[in-house]
C-alpha cells in the first residue's frame, strides 16, 4: 500500500429485496482498520450498496492528499462513476437515457457530492469470489440486516406508501 492511501471495501445486502437490509464498509489505512455497518427494517439492495459507499466516505477525517480506492461488487455504482452516468443523469434532471427516472436520486446526489470532495477511484470486484475484505463486508451487511431494532429507511418507506 502506498503512503497516504486509503483502501475501502463496501457492500450492501437485503434479506429479501425489498426487505431488511444492511450496509458495511471496511476502511484500511496502513495498519489501521475501521469497520462500519448499519441496517434498516425495509429497504433495497441497491440502496444499501449506495449507502455503504456514502457512509464510508463520510467516515473519512482528512481526505485531502490521500489516494482513496473503493472496492465494490456493485457494477451499477462503478459504472455510474467511471462511465459518467451521474453527470448524464444530472444533466437530464435525474433521468436516464431512456427518460425514466433514476432510482434513489437522493442517494446518488449524496454520493456525487462525496465523490467530488474525495475523488476516490472505484474498482469492481466480483462478489462471493473469495476476496477476503469483500467477504467480510458481506458478513457485516447480513449481520446488520439481521440485528434487532433496525432503523427506518424513511425515504424508501415513504416511497412505498405512495
Amino acid at each position: 500500500m502506498a503512503e497516504k492511501e486509503i483502501i475501502i471495501y463496501t457492500d450492501g445486502a437485503c434479506l429479501g429485496n425489498p426487505g431488511a437490509g444492511g450496509y458495511a464498509a471496511i476502511l484500511i489505512y496502513g495498519k489501521a482498520r475501521k469497520e462500519i455497518s448499519g441496517g434498516f427494517r425495509l429497504t433495497t439492495n441497491n440502496r444499501m450498496e449506495l449507502l455503504a459507499v456514502i457512509m464510508a466516505l463520510r467516515a473519512l477525517k482528512e481526505p485531502i492528499g490521500y489516494n482513496i480506492s473503493i472496492f465494490t461488487d456493485s457494477n451499477l455504482i462503478v459504472q455510474a462513476i467511471n462511465c459518467n452516468w451521474i453527470e448524464n443523469w444530472k444533466n437530464k434532471n435525474w433521468k436516464k437515457a431512456n427518460n425514466e427516472k433514476v432510482v434513489n436520486p437522493e442517494l446518488w446526489m449524496q454520493l456525487d457530492e462525496l465523490v467530488k470532495k474525495y475523488n476516490p477511484k472505484f474498482i469492481h470486484v466480483k462478489g462471493h469470489n473469495g476476496i477476503l475484505e469483500n467477504e467480510n463486508c458481506d458478513k457485516l451487511c447480513k449481520k446488520a440486516a439481521s440485528s434487532p431494532n433496525l432503523g427506518i429507511d424513511l425515504v424508501y418507506e415513504q416511497l412505498t406508501e405512495n
